[in-house]
């Protein structure tokens, strides 16, 4: 341990999400800033589901709507109606790794400092955020989250003492700031967004009229409607204002790119296209080669809901066996019911239900994304058996995970890592499947040819292309502080 830092992350099941950005800079058109950033937080809303929020600038004053929740339960008429059609509009759907809900984190985050105010909403991780947080401590600073855009924008405001507009404090502050983030920016007069040297985490630009979108995925602006112009370079710091669109580079590269691989195994949006690659694509051409590696006799393939479709559909294709529903879904679970460790046990057995009419008396193969500690594809496993399957042949259109993710992706410490305690045959014989088979790490980076970038595969190999943090940040504080909605 090091002072109030120590090693330290949750255990989990499966992987969760992360967050999604947004900004528009109105540019000459009749848009209204609150109703296209809301739609857009929707088409964002599954890369995080612990809190959204809306900040909007007009004529230079900015106006927040933040909360727990989902989108649709955070925003509805009453709380629209306090947001002004501004200018400029940035907004964010958040994933946290920590166990305590963090109000204060709630994002955008506004700022006022010496030049004014901004507000910043990002997705990703500092890596070295324990280091950078105590220079600034120590420098007097006061924090009021355990949030990296917190972070971020403490650290752009030092920058901008030294510099003589925001853009240079942004990229001097990039230098800075070491890990993985796509972040949005609303300054007074101009939207500003920019992605990490490595690339780790996707960011997009888009027009919608003449006006200017940056955002988390492509999927985002075909929903509003608009046009994807490009992805942000990794590196690159794009700017909207009353003069146009302007691209800057960070004079630091890094040696490799590391667009995050998972981003088209799970995380994404099936529609979008991220670095040049449809994620729809790359997630049946896994199933396709799964096929490839596992040529497997059998009577129907399925996938599991929702993550694991679009390869099985892929498997189907290659293989000739038919494609058949094995599962179906409940999408109407409420997200309070029951606390604890009852909670999960019940969102476990009430999430899916084996279609019994569809699996009895057949060999299945089932694919689906990951397998993290194993007790969610032990309870596939055991649905499918209960309703009679002959056979069960489990595949993951994803290698296993050796190695827990700093840069973002919440994925379980070692320990919890069931690939990284067992063999292959030991995790089958534990879920109870058949057949167990894992897509290769060279088969992965093959769904994703032509790519514009290098990808991150170090949660499957222990190879990264950043350096990976030692010590998390842990507020000593944390527990004697109650925050409150306002």
């Amino acid at each position: 341990m090091i002072n109030n830092y120590v090693e330290i992350t949750p255990a989990r099941d499966k992987v969760m999400d992360e967050c999604g950005v947004f900004g528009i800079y109105k540019n000459n058109d009749d848009l209204n800033v609150v109703s296209v950033t809301h739609d857009a937080l929707y088409s964002l809303q599954h890369r995080g589901h612990v809190s959204a929020g809306i900040t909007v600038n007009l004529d230079r004053q900015f106006t927040t709507v933040k909360e727990l929740g989902m989108v649709s339960e955070v925003f509805h008429d009453k709380t629209l109606q306090k947001l002004p059609n501004g200018k400029i509009a940035v907004g964010h759907v958040r994933y946290t790794m920590n166990a305590a809900l963090d109000r204060a984190a709630n994002q955008p985050l506004v700022l006022r400092y010496k030049e004014g105010s901004i507000a910043i909403a990002s997705n990703g991780s500092i890596s070295n955020f324990p280091e950078i947080r105590r220079e600034l401590e120590r420098g007097g600073s006061i924090f009021q989250s355990n949030s990296n855009a917190e972070l971020m924008a403490y650290v752009i405001a030092t920058e901008r003492i030294r510099t003589e507009n925001l853009e240079d404090a942004v990229l001097s502050a990039m230098k800075r700031l070491k890990g993985a983030y796509s972040t949005v920016i609303c300054a007074p007069t101009r939207l500003i967004a920019f992605r990490d040297i490595y690339g780790f985490r996707p960011l997009c630009i888009g027009k919608l009229r003449d006006s200017y979108i940056f955002t988390s995925e492509s999927c985002v602006i075909e929903t509003l409607g608009g046009e994807l112009v490009r992805d942000v370079k990794p590196g690159e710091m794009v700017v909207a204002d009353e003069d146009g669109f302007h691209s800057y580079m960070v004079d630091e590269t890094a040696a490799k790119t590391s667009l995050c691989v998972f981003e088209y195994v799970y995380v994404a949006r099936p529609d979008s296209v991220i670095d040049g690659v449809s994620v729809y694509n790359a997630r049946v051409r896994a199933g396709e080669l799964l096929f490839k590696e596992y040529p497997i006799e059998a009577d129907m393939v399925c996938g599991v809901p929702d993550s694991g479709i679009i390869a099985a559909e892929g498997y189907a294709r290659a293989s000739g066996i038919p494609y058949g529903m094995g599962f179906m879904k409940n999408k109407f679970l409420g997200r309070n019911a029951g606390t604890g460790m009852d909670k999960k046990k019940r969102l476990l057995h009430t999430k899916l239900t084996a279609l019994k009419s569809n699996v009895a008396g057949k060999r299945i193969v089932v694919i689906d994304d990951s397998i993290v500690r194993g007790q969610t594809s032990q309870h596939i496993v055991n649905l499918l058996r209960s309703a009679g399957a002959k056979e069960i042949h489990m595949l993951i259109s994803s290698p296993p995970f050796v190695y827990p993710c700093h840069f973002g992706i919440d994925i379980s410490d070692r320990e919890n890592l069931i690939a990284n305690r067992m063999s292959i045959e030991e995790i089958r014989r534990e879920i109870g499947a058949d057949t167990l088979g894992y897509l290769s790490v060279e088969s992965l980076h093959e769904t994703v040819r032509g790519c514009g970038i290098d990808l991150c595969d170090g949660c499957f190999t222990k190879q990264f292309s950043a350096e990976v943090p030692t010590t998390f940040f842990v507020d000593k504080y944390a527990s004697k502080i109650k925050h409150h909605s306002s």
